[in-house]
């Protein structure tokens, strides 16, 4: 529960949507998991705690009854404006995926992998939800997996979008007879607004990726050059936090340029990247000062790294929170130098490395 408090309240200060963390108490009672630990329960505090999995358990027992009044709530608390459309629950299905793109979107421009991206796990408030077995990469690798649980790559980090659209999927289909009494029609415009889900993501995450290596405008081969410093990542490979934030300095200061070169093990290819990246942002509108800013602010200094968080966790456990309370206050400035806090930021050493995150409840 404690490491459920930390990365959510970490995701709040990073700016991804997130139901937050109000309190963790103990239980006294000792639960049996890979070992006995102390029970607790974590208060979890949302915009609604309604998920994709509320309607399929509804559609489940076809009850239809039921399925009205949760779909008239979820119009009253989250989506007013869709009561005045045409059809309503088409209306709902089209709010609730253009907030599932731009939070998966958030999620992956940070290197959050969730985890367990089930019906149940997924918000129709878009907001995060449900921390069990979720992670920071260190190293950039799209097929990154930590759930112990996940052992086929379902939840791996280039998975999530399309676990995302086939979540929407599940959705659409509680939502067929408030679409059109016509089942063709019905199915026919839920999967029109389900299959824009991929288009919208791409979209967004390359807005995304535009602005994390300092770009305000558009141009033919923006996603090419994207794609390259990622393979490039990929084959040293280079710690995705790091390299972002680096990224931003150098963009500054020239001098900061070996800091960043230090994360690739083949400098030339990164140097061959950074030629083509300074020739695209003489292109670009803006003066250093204000690219510079803009990338610090998308590009955090500090993630939950999981060897910090289990470092934090096993204090905790032996009756010290200390550790636990010092990450939490680096946490919530993730965006800040911060340099007095030693090396917080770096990723684990070889033998830190935590590979398996499990689900706590």
């Amino acid at each position: 529960m404690l490491r459920e408090y930390l990365i959510s309240e970490a995701m709040h200060a990073l700016g991804v949507p997130t139901t937050r963390s109000l309190a963790v108490v103990t239980t006294g009672e000792r639960v049996f998991r890979e070992d006995a630990l102390p029970g607790a329960v974590l208060t979890r505090v949302a915009a609604s705690h309604v998920r994709v999995g509320t309607f399929q358990y509804f559609a489940a027992r076809g009850d239809q009854d039921a399925l009205r009044e949760l779909l008239d709530y979820v119009i009253a608390r989250h989506y007013p404006e869709a009561r005045d459309a045409d059809v309503p629950a088409l209306a709902v299905l089209t709010a609730v995926t253009q907030r599932q793109v731009a939070l998966v979107a958030d999620w992956m421009l940070v290197g959050f992998i969730h985890g367990v991206m089930n019906t149940d796990n997924m918000a129709l408030s878009g907001e995060t939800i449900d921390y069990g077995p979720c992670a920071f990469m260190d190293n950039y690798d799209p097929n990154t997996v930590f759930s112990s649980i996940d052992h086929n790559g379902r939840y791996a980090y280039a998975n999530q979008p399309a676990i995302a659209q086939w979540n929407l999927a599940r959705f659409a289909e509680t939502l067929l007879l408030f679409i059109d009494p016509d089942p063709e029609k019905a199915v026919r415009l839920a999967t029109e607004v389900v299959q824009s889900f991929i288009a919208r993501f791409d979209a967004r995450i390359l807005e995304g990726m535009r602005r994390k290596i300092g770009l305000s405008s558009a141009m033919e081969g923006d996603a090419d050059l994207i794609k390259r410093l990622l393979a490039t990542m990929q084959h040293s490979p280079a710690d995705f936090t790091l390299t972002f934030r680096r990224l931003a300095l150098a963009a500054q200061d020239p001098g900061e340029l070996p800091e960043l070169r230090g994360l690739f093990a083949a400098t030339s290819d990164i140097d061959g990247w950074l030629r083509d990246w300074r020739e695209r942002l003489e292109c670009d509108p803006r003066t250093i000062t204000e690219r510079v800013a803009s990338m610090r602010a998308v590009n955090p200094a500090f993630v939950p790294r999981n060897h910090r968080v289990q470092a934090a966790l096993s204090a905790a456990e032996s009756g010290d929170y200390s550790p636990f309370h010092r990450l939490l206050g680096i946490l919530q400035r993730p965006y800040d130098d911060q340099p007095d806090v030693g090396d917080d930021n770096l990723p684990p050493k070889p033998s830190e490395r935590v590979l398996q995150t499990f689900c706590g409840t």
